[in-house]
């Protein structure tokens, strides 16, 4: 039976008034975290037993344990989690607890522990101390099998369960020789230089401080000097990848041959990512494929596509694992393959892809299978019952409780404790409930968890709030002005921000829009708009639309503005080949991961929004268009415009 906790008429009057300036023991849940910042453990203390917030009064405890936990006792830890297992705080205890057990070594405790975290509130970390604890355990095969595959080969420095993992695999006892160089190549390439000659300390030819340092000239004889010699070449990768390429080829006769086919690879993603599709598609060729990594099998997929391969595009989406060719992205371009073949199957492809969702690949599949972009919405709407029902879940109370602390004392961190909590109550939850905590979200002005409960929904669908359109008036006012598409502009905004305007990046972009203040300064200069505050609503839509509008005049189409808007429009223009591109192929060759994944999001949204909106349709890949040769014009893209058309 779920009890609720007991709140006073002034905590029920903050949870459905969001216009008071504070609640009744906000104070007290703030200064309890700005004690626990300081590390001020009396002041925590004090904190925490003044606290009035009934409804709250978890975080003061869970800040006062989390940073004491190498000493707490499994009974304070255990009464903690009990006491608040109607939340994300007793699972995020339980995280950090058995990470300290870990730790500590006490293997045993940790795997209890591990057991009892649901699969939803595991890290990557943890997962890395559990493997660990299966071969200390038992000499688990599998699972040094698993670390082999997924984390012997990360030269860069992980977490600390994952660095644990590392050094357990490796006193296994079940690591040959080959794998030991392999990860030193790993380590090498990483630069972490000393992480290798300690690996290697036990070897017959260990690495050596002088070795590492001219490894050009290293005797090929030896398993060090074969690694030494393989880690110049990658050296010299980063600075003349063609030069690499030729080095590697004039040795490759005398090095083992799975590592030639590693470092093949190695340089076929460095030129792919450079563009340089034609070098990385020969590159791939003379790579190991046992050995690639999903990212490799990616670019070299998308170096075909660059070049128009269909038959290289098709056999290299056959030879990708499973779990990666089933992506929506690859089944898409594997029936795109097929099609431009005049080989069969690539409608069940394309009805593959357009069952995963309703993002860029599906949208693209439905548009090829000639059905619609968007599934219908249902007609159900929560009542005033379903909608009572969600708003008196206690982690739904603390989400809006602690949003109400964020807003009324402007501080953001306050803001992701809420949406923790959001997320754990939208856990498992059917349609009716999503979308009635959607709507209860709307109404808070907590935008982002409306559309994160919206976007969540299996077969009860309601596109106005999966696609809410805030501050309407004012994004439409200036669309018309700067003769900008309305869907487009929204499209960017809900991938940009989610519609939190005091939204800030860790670059320092801030606002609805994402502007960098550099960008605000110059667009305000450039505008003649003058004073302005970046954070407001309204000067952030105006600003950013000029922006936008800008790019979109100086590149010609609406896939390189945004891009440009998100990368720079140098980077944007850099990206074109020198022959016109079909703009699905320009997006899914962006070697930045964030903008390549930014601009397929934003362009598929749009195509949403305009739905939402009534206005015209324009498919998505007529949206995208065809983008120019470098150096080029322009290519009959649509061109944006506030109804659509």
């Amino acid at each position: 039976m779920m009890t609720f906790p007991r709140l006073t008429l002034t905590t029920l009057a903050c949870l459905a008034v969001f216009s008071l300036p504070a609640c009744a023991g906000d104070a007290d849940i703030v200064s309890a975290r700005d004690a626990a910042r300081r590390n001020d453990s009396v002041a925590l203390d004090a904190a925490a037993a003044a606290a009035q917030n009934d409804l709250l009064a978890g975080y003061p405890q869970f800040w006062r344990l989390a940073r004491t936990l190498d000493r707490a006792s499994p009974t304070e830890v255990h009464g903690f989690i009990d006491r608040n297992s109607d939340g994300p705080l007793g699972e995020q205890l339980r995280l950090l607890w058995a990470k300290q057990l870990a730790k500590s070594g006490l293997w045993r405790d940790f795997a209890a522990e591990y057991a009892a975290l649901p699969e939803a509130a595991r890290d990557d970390e943890v997962e890395c101390y559990a493997l660990a604890e299966r071969i200390l355990d038992n000499n688990d095969k599998a699972a040094v099998a698993t670390a082999l595959k997924t984390r012997w080969r990360i030269g860069r420095a992980q977490s600390a369960g994952c660095e644990t993992l590392i050094r357990t695999v490796a006193r296994s006892g079940m690591v040959t020789d080959d794998d030991l160089w392999l990860r030193a190549q790993a380590l090498l390439a990483a630069d972490r230089t000393t992480a290798a000659r300690e690996l290697t300390a036990g070897t017959a030819t260990p690495l050596t401080a002088a070795g590492i340092a001219r490894p050009e000239l290293a005797d090929m004889s030896t398993p060090a000097g074969r690694t030494l010699r393989l880690y110049a070449i990658q050296k010299q990768m980063r600075k003349d990848i063609t030069g690499a390429a030729a080095q590697l080829a004039s040795l490759q006769d005398r090095l083992p041959a799975r590592d030639v086919g590693v470092l093949w690879g190695q340089i076929g993603l460095a030129s792919a990512r450079k563009l340089d599709t034609i070098g990385a598609l020969s590159y791939f060729a003379r790579a190991d494929k046992a050995s690639l990594s999903n990212e490799q099998w990616e670019w070299w997929a998308r170096a075909a596509l660059r070049e128009g391969r269909w038959p290289t595009v098709q056999s290299v989406i056959e030879s990708m694992p499973a779990t990666l060719a089933d992506n929506a992205s690859w089944l898409y371009w594997h029936g795109r393959a097929l099609a431009a073949q005049g080989k069969p199957g690539a409608n069940r492809d394309y009805q593959r892809a357009s069952d995963t969702g309703n993002g860029f690949y599906p949208l693209m599949s439905r548009e090829e299978l000639g059905s619609s972009s968007q599934p219908a919405q249902s007609a159900w709407k929560p009542d005033a019952r379903e909608i009572d029902k969600v708003r008196a879940q206690p982690a739904v109370q603390r989400s809006l409780a602690l949003l109400n602390i964020a807003n009324s004392y402007a501080r953001p961190e306050f803001r992701e404790d809420a949406k923790r909590e959001w997320r754990w109550a939208m856990r498992d939850k059917n349609d009716a409930w999503l979308l009635s905590a959607a709507e209860i979200a709307r109404q808070a002005n907590f935008y982002d968890m409306s559309i994160y409960s919206a976007d969540r929904t299996r077969s009860q669908h309601d596109w106005s709030l999966r696609y809410l359109s805030p501050f309407r008036d004012v994004t439409r006012r200036y669309a018309s002005q700067m003769g900008l598409d309305e869907a487009w502009i929204y499209g960017l905004i809900r991938q940009e921000s989610r519609f939190v305007n005091v939204a800030r990046s860790g670059v320092g972009a801030s606002g609805l829009m994402q502007l960098m203040p550099a960008t605000a300064k110059w667009v305000a200069s450039k505008s003649g708009m003058g004073s302005y505050s970046v954070n407001d609503i309204e000067h952030n839509i105006q600003l950013g639309t000029w922006y936008l509008n800008y790019v979109y005049t100086s590149l010609g189409d609406a896939v390189r503005a945004t891009a440009a808007y998100n990368a720079g429009p140098g980077r944007a223009r850099a990206w074109q080949a020198e022959r016109p591109l079909e703009g699905a192929i320009y997006a899914e060759t962006i070697p930045f991961t964030e903008t390549r994944d930014y601009v397929q999001k934003v362009m598929a949204n749009a195509v949403h929004y305009a739905s939402v909106f009534g206005h015209s349709r324009i498919a998505l890949k007529d949206r995208l268009g065809v983008i120019p040769p470098r150096g080029g014009a322009a290519v009959a893209n649509p061109s944006p415009s506030p109804d659509g058309n």
